[in-house]
C-alpha cells in the first residue's frame, strides 16, 4: 500500500509495502494542499510513550540484521497527512527503544519516480539482506523493484543501492496485470527446488489475488501460470503476508519451512475494509498453491489478528530469538484538522510475538516480552467481589500510561441471559449494547482513560450469553464515551471469545498509553486496539476502574497493574 508500508513498514528485514499512487484514493484521501502544513503546537497529549512514531508528521514496516532490529516505515517528512512518502528507518536492540536514521528510499528512478510504496526484506542463505518494494513508475504504472545495502559490514544498515536493473516485476501485455493494482511484494522464500517465491497483491475486477513469482536468482522473476491463491469478491490484496507456523510449539518458523509439522498462514489487508484478515492453511509446495483449511473462511468475516485499529500489518522471522514478531499499523480516529494540528498521525502498534493456537484453527499474539521492561511501580489485588452496578478505582499508577493485567470469574452463570439466535455480529452486538447498558453477567471489564467523573471512558469489557449448548462470551472496546469532542470516530468494535466461562477465568490485558489501548483475551485469542482523544482524561486527569454494570456479581480473581516507563525514541 502506498499510505502506510504494511504497518510502519516493517523491514525487520521483512519490510511491508505500500499502496499504489493511481488507486490511493480507495485506501488514503489525498489532501495535496495540506501535505507539507506543520504543526506549531507544543501541547502533546495525545502522543505516545511508548509506541513507536517518528517525531512528527505521518507515518505508516521490520527484519533483524546482525543482532540488530530494523523498522523501515512509510512517512510524511513534510505533513501530517499522507504523501511525498519515503521510506524512513529506525534501528533498536530491543524492540523497544529506537535510533531514527536518514532515509533509506526516495523517489529516484523512472520506476519509482512517482512513489515508493511497501515492500518486504529478505535474507539471502549468505545472510545479505534484499528488500523488494513497490514503485510508482513515470506512467503511474505500479511495479516492483529492490535495493541492498550499500555496506554490508555496518549492522544499522544506513545507506541503501538501487541497482540499474529495476523494475523486477511489471505489467506487460502478455501478461495482462492490472497495473494499478499491483503491489506490496512479500518476504520471499526458498523451495525444495532452489528457486526462490514471492507473492504480489492484486485483484481482477471483485477478485483478489496473490501473484505468483519464481526466480533461480532472486534478480529474474516468472510469474507463474496461477496464482499462489486467489478468492472471489474480496477487493484488492494489500499487503500480504505468507508464513509458515508449527503445529506443535509456539516457536517462530524460517520462511522457508516447509514439512509436515508446518501450517501456513495467508494474511491479506483488504482495501474494501481497511482490516487484516488470515486463513490457515496448507501449502502445496509441488504444485505452488495454497488451500485454507475447511472451515477457515475466505473473505472479510473470517478471523482477523485485531478487531479495532489495525491494519497494513507484517511479521518477521527473529532467529534470534526463535520466533515470529508481528507488527501493525494504527492509524488515527481524529480529523485531518486535528491531526495538523498536533502535528503527527500514525503509529505502530507495540511488536506482538505470534504463534499456532494448540487447537490449530486460529492464531495467539501477545506483546513481545520486551514491553515488560518498561513496568514500573507494581500495584496487586486479590479476590475482590465487584456487586452489580460497582466500580473500583485502580490507584498508584500514572493511568494514562499503563499495562493492566486482570482476571475475571463469573459468580452466577446460571443467570445469564439468553442470546439471541440472530445476532452473529459481535460489533454490531457491542454497539447496541454498550458499556452502560446493563445486562446480567455484565457487562464488566476495565474503564481506562477515565476522567474524574466519568464524563469520559473507554470501557473494555465482557458479556457473557446462554447460547444453545454452551455459553457464548463477547469482548467489547466502547469508545462511545471516550471524548467530549464530537469530531473523533468513536466506534464501537467486537469480538466472540472462544473460552468456557464454566472452567476458565476471563483475562484481560490492556496497554494504554494517551490515545491507544491495546487489549488482548487470555493469552492472546483475541485482540482490539483502539484510538481515543479524551479532553478531559489527560495525563494526570486520567483514571482507572475495574466495573461490573451487570445485575449479577463478578469476582476479581487477579489485578495486576503497572505504570510504564518512557521508551527512548531518538
Amino acid at each position: 500500500m502506498a499510505f502506510h508500508s504494511c504497518g510502519l513498514l516493517l523491514c525487520l528485514l521483512s519490510t511491508l509495502v505500500s499502496k499504489g499512487f493511481v488507486e490511493v484514493k480507495a485506501s488514503h484521501s489525498i489532501y495535496s494542499h495540506l501535505q507539507a502544513l506543520q504543526s506549531t503546537s507544543t501541547i502533546q497529549p495525545y502522543r505516545t510513550s511508548y509506541h513507536f512514531q517518528p517525531p512528527k508528521n505521518w507515518i505508516n514496516g521490520p527484519m533483524i540484521y546482525k543482532g540488530i532490529y530494523h523498522l523501515f516505515y512509510q512517512y510524511n517528512p513534510l505533513g501530517a497527512v499522507w504523501g511525498n512518502i519515503v521510506w524512513a528507518h529506525a534501528t533498536s536492540t530491543d524492540l523497544v527503544n529506537w535510533r531514527h536514521h536518514n532515509h533509506a528510499i526516495w523517489p529516484s528512478q523512472p520506476s519509482d519516480i512517482n512513489g515508493c510504496w511497501s515492500g518486504s526484506a529478505t535474507i539471502l542463505p549468505s545472510g545479505k539482506p534484499i528488500i523488494l518494494y513497490t514503485g510508482v513508475d513515470k506512467e503511474n504504472h505500479q511495479v516492483q523493484n529492490y535495493v541492498v545495502p550499500k555496506n554490508l559490514t555496518d549492522p544499522f544498515l544506513v545507506e541503501w543501492v538501487k541497482p540499474p536493473k529495476n523494475p523486477l516485476m511489471a505489467s506487460t501485455s502478455m501478461n495482462q496485470i492490472n497495473s494499478s493494482s499491483f503491489r506490496d511484494p512479500t518476504t520471499a522464500w526458498l523451495g525444495p527446488d532452489g528457486r526462490w517465491r514471492v507473492i504480489v497483491g492484486n485483484k481482477r475486477n471483485r477478485r483478489g489475488i496473490a501473484i505468483l513469482y519464481r526466480s533461480k536468482d532472486f534478480l529474474n522473476w516468472n510469474q507463474a501460470k496461477r496464482p499462489l491463491h486467489s478468492a472471489k469478491d474480496t477487493g484488492m490484496w494489500e499487503c500480504p503476508d505468507f508464513f509458515p507456523v508449527s503445529i506443535s510449539s509456539p516457536n517462530g518458523l524460517d520462511t522457508s519451512m516447509i514439512g509436515s509439522t508446518v501450517k501456513h498462514v495467508l494474511k491479506l489487508s483488504l482495501d474494501d475494509t481497511k482490516h487484516d484478515y488470515y486463513t490457515i492453511g496448507t501449502y502445496n509446495y509441488q504444485k505452488d498453491v495454497y488451500i485454507p483449511d475447511k472451515g477457515s473462511v475466505d473473505n472479510d468475516s473470517g478471523l482477523r489478528y485485531d478487531y479495532g485499529k489495525f491494519y497494513a500489518s507484517k511479521t518477521f522471522f527473529d532467529n534470534e530469538k526463535g520466533r515470529r514478531v508481528l507488527w501493525g499499523w494504527i492509524n488515527e480516529s481524529s480529523s485531518v484538522t486535528e491531526d495538523i494540528s498536533k502535528g503527527w498521525s500514525g503509529v505502530q502498534a507495540v511488536p506482538r510475538t505470534i504463534w499456532l493456537d494448540k487447537s490449530g484453527k486460529q492464531l495467539v499474539q501477545w506483546p513481545a516480552e520486551e514491553v515488560e521492561q518498561l513496568r514500573m511501580n507494581r500495584v496487586d489485588s486479590r479476590n475482590k467481589v465487584l456487586r452489580g452496578g460497582s466500580t473500583l478505582e485502580v490507584t498508584g499508577i500514572t493511568a494514562a500510561q499503563a499495562d493492566v493485567e486482570i482476571s475475571f470469574e463469573a459468580l452466577d452463570l446460571g443467570k445469564a441471559e439468553v442470546m439471541d439466535p440472530s445476532s452473529t455480529d459481535p460489533q454490531v452486538m457491542c454497539s447496541e449494547m454498550g458499556a452502560s447498558v446493563k445486562g446480567k453477567v455484565g457487562p464488566f471489564g476495565l474503564l481506562v482513560l477515565a476522567s474524574k467523573g466519568l464524563q469520559e471512558y473507554t470501557a473494555v469489557f465482557f458479556r457473557i450469553f446462554k447460547g444453545k449448548n454452551k455459553y457464548v462470551v463477547l469482548m467489547c472496546s466502547d469508545q462511545s464515551r471516550s471524548s467530549l469532542n464530537e469530531e473523533n470516530d468513536k466506534i464501537t468494535y467486537g469480538a466472540f471469545v472462544d473460552l468456557d466461562p464454566v472452567h476458565e477465568k476471563i483475562s484481560l490485558r490492556s496497554m494504554i498509553d494517551h490515545s491507544i489501548v491495546e487489549s488482548f483475551r487470555g493469552r492472546g485469542k483475541s485482540c482490539i486496539s483502539a484510538r481515543v482523544y479524551p479532553t478531559l482524561a489527560i495525563d494526570d486527569g486520567a483514571f482507572l476502574h475495574a466495573f461490573n454494570y451487570g445485575s449479577k456479581s463478578i469476582r476479581i480473581s487477579r489485578l495486576s497493574a503497572w505504570s510504564m516507563n518512557e521508551a527512548q525514541i531518538k
